[in-house]
């Protein structure tokens, strides 16, 4: 039997042991491997002990297979999966409060483990263990000297130098100059293996990190770069001296007292700290804004999510919930004489103060209120003479038209943040003798110019066109040419530009045009008392509503001399106005602190809501649609403001019937109208 190749290595490397004993030279072509060893570690094994053959022992329950059965070929596939490692493993969930398998199982089987003896030299166990066993550290330094100055290239016949392998054994040639280094202390930095290389670092799992997210949305951020170069300083400086300068002139025009200078030095420096001032109050705003909802945080639940349930339980009825209520403490004895809201920002309306009692005039004031802030106006201006009414342009929201008391009419612009009012009407220029009842803005004029109009209890309706810096006005009509009534009340067409109406003191409802300024184009006999306001349906055009002091609530044709229909509210009628959502719905005010909400496509007979919202001795005066959200305000002869969201059923739909889409769009609007006329127009004519 032949001896196995591992036999005749070990063999060869005996003989090289054996040799290196005796001194002998070796034969050329053979190479030393390993380092020089001491006498005890040599190992004794005898010649003849490798050189025994050794016999195949049969196990007497082993298969006797065919020469075809042996040669036969099985493949197996080698997987890492462990067969053993358990799958049915459950744990707890925290995040889902139950117990759930694992997906993940832990397949690694450990076979062998070793405990290592490894000592670092510098510690106290490899100290003692070199002291008992008599080894210096200079002997450690030659034996990792001689390591690491061995040669890389294999050697064939003699080593480096030219010395034999026993020259090579015995202290590995000659010393080189700079194991001197090493032994006085310095450590030559050792080169890592590149056959057989492996990064300490790489052989660790380290554990993903963990993130943790924020729940709550990061504040808006800007990013803002500027460059200041010489000539940016320059400019500024100019612009300095030349505010210096036109501030010495105007000094220098004006008659030198002690006591105006010392009011212009105070206007100098209030002019000087409103820049700072202005810097920071876009912010301070928005900070009160977010404090305000902060504390009304119910309310603003309310308003954005309380749907009222009990609407499933009544056939048509609904409710008013109260919201935010919008008081000034300034206002406490003014009436609410006007409403309007912003059609661009739909948060933001004006409030007219002032009061209808001419024995009680006085100031006024333009208050500017938004919901976000119920607390305090965003915008406060006060008037010599009380406010009768304001409307706010509706695609430049900044500008802002005011009737008053004493005949004049005013436009305001909210980006100049001044107190007085940008256009102001005089005497010269055509001012109204009497109270100004209702301003309306219009489309430009040919020029771009923009305008609007006003009425009047002298029974002029003007129109006011904004040139450069002053107002000019023309007539556009003169009421009392037919009678001596005076005009209190008036509405413009929502599609025939010319088309507009004018209610009278006498209780009369003139329907006019622009173009004809000589005539009416129709007169209604309306009401008994003053028609204390007049408006065009939004969705049908030929429908409009009126109201009174005379408790009557009218809706009309302006094809009929007629009304359509009459509602009796037992109260004097303050105001009324159409919903923007639907062509049947209409709510009105009255004296007893009621509010009405009618739709007439459910009831033609009598009012889904009749709700009083303030004290029992408060006076209602005039209300508003919200233009998008389902709520409107009210104001009392208090001051006050409030707002109110619509319950479900004051803003019901037409149910959709089954496999049918519901129509949406304004033409649905005035086919549910439509309707409505016909039907009477249909009973009229059968009882005539």
């Amino acid at each position: 039997m032949p001896v196995p190749q591992k036999h005749a290595t070990v063999k060869t490397a005996q003989e090289f042991n054996t040799r290196a004993q005796s001194k002998a030279p070796l034969a050329k072509g053979v190479k030393v491997i390993g380092r020089k060893k001491d006498d005890d570690d040599r190992i004794d094994t005898g010649e003849e002990e490798w050189m025994q053959g050794k016999t195949l022992v049969k196990p007497p329950d082993q298969l006797d297979l065919t020469e075809a059965e042996l040669k036969e070929e099985f493949t197996r596939i080698l997987t890492a999966n462990n067969p053993h490692a358990p799958q049915n493993i459950v744990r707890y969930n925290f995040k889902e409060s139950c117990y759930k398998p694992i997906s993940s199982v832990d397949q690694m089987a450990v076979h062998f483990v070793l405990e290592g003896n490894l000592v670092h030299k510098d510690s106290h166990e490899a100290r003692r263990q070199v002291a008992k066993q008599g080894v210096t550290e200079d002997m450690i330094v030659e034996d990792v000297v001689a390591e690491e100055e061995k040669p890389e290239t294999p050697v064939t016949g003699q080593l480096e130098g030219g010395e034999d392998t026993a020259e090579g054994e015995d202290g590995g040639g000659e010393e080189r100059p700079d194991s001197v280094d090493i032994r006085a202390g310095k450590k030559e930095q050792k080169l890592t293996n590149q056959f057989n290389f492996s990064e300490r670092a790489s052989q660790t799992l380290n554990n993903p990190p963990r993130e943790r997210s924020c729940q709550t949305k990061p504040p808006p951020r800007a990013h803002f770069s500027a460059t200041a170069n010489q000539w940016e300083i320059y400019d500024f400086y100019v612009e300095e001296l030349q505010r210096q300068e036109k501030n010495k002139e105007k000094q220098k025009t004006q008659p030198s007292k002690k006591e105006e200078d010392k009011i212009k030095k105070k206007i100098i420096t209030v002019e000087t700290q409103s820049d700072d001032i202005t810097k920071i109050t876009k912010v301070s705003k928005i900070i009160e804004h977010m404090v305000n909802q902060n504390t009304f945080d119910d309310v603003a639940q309310d308003f954005r999510y309380f749907e009222d349930a009990s609407d499933e339980f009544r056939e048509q009825e609904g409710t008013l919930l109260p919201l935010w209520k919008f008081h000034y403490d300034k206002a406490k004895r003014l009436s609410v004489t006007s409403l309007c809201w912003n059609q661009k920002h739909k948060d933001f309306f004006a409030v007219g103060l002032g009061s209808y009692d001419f024995t009680k005039q006085g100031r006024g004031m333009l208050l500017f209120n938004t919901l976000k802030n119920p607390t305090y106006p965003e915008f406060i201006f006060t008037t010599l003479s009380t406010v009768m009414c304001v409307a706010i342009h509706e695609n430049l929201s900044y500008l802002v038209a005011v009737g008053f008391y004493d005949g004049c009419v005013a436009v305001y612009n909210l980006k100049e943040h001044s107190d007085q009012p940008a256009y102001m009407s005089t005497a010269k220029t055509g001012k109204h003798t009497d109270p100004v009842w209702q301003v309306k803005w219009q489309k430009d004029d040919l020029d771009s110019n923009h305008n609007f109009f006003s009425v009047s209890s002298d029974g002029r309706v003007v129109s006011w066109t904004l040139v450069k810096n002053e107002l000019v006005f023309t007539d556009i009509i003169n009421l009392s040419l037919d009678s001596t009534a005076c005009g209190t009340a008036f509405d413009f067409h929502k599609q025939i530009d010319y088309l507009f109406l004018v209610g009278t003191l006498d209780g009369k409802i003139h329907k006019c045009s622009k173009s004809y300024s000589s005539q009416f184009l129709e007169t209604y006999d309306a009401h008994n008392m003053a028609v204390d306001a007049v408006r065009w349906n939004h969705f049908h055009p030929n429908v409009f509503i009126s109201c009174s002091s005379d408790w009557k609530v009218k809706i009309w044709d302006h094809t009929i001399t007629t009304p359509m229909f009459t509602f009796d509210l037992n109260a004097a009628v303050g105001d009324v106005v159409w919903a923007p959502y639907s062509s049947t719905v209409f709510a009105a005010v009255t004296n007893d602190g009621k509010v009405h909400v009618f739709d007439l496509s459910f009831n033609k007979f009598e009012a889904l809501c009749q709700q009083a919202v303030v004290a029992k001795k408060t006076k209602l005066s005039h209300v508003e649609f919200n233009p998008v959200h389902p709520i409107l305000i009210v104001g009392d002869d208090r001051g006050c403001v409030t707002s109110l969201k619509l319950s479900p059923n004051l803003r019901k739909k037409p149910k959709e019937k089954k496999g049918q889409e519901l129509p949406k769009g304004p033409e649905v609007e005035i086919d549910k109208m439509e309707k409505l006329l016909s039907l009477l127009r249909e009973s009229g004519s059968n009882q005539a």
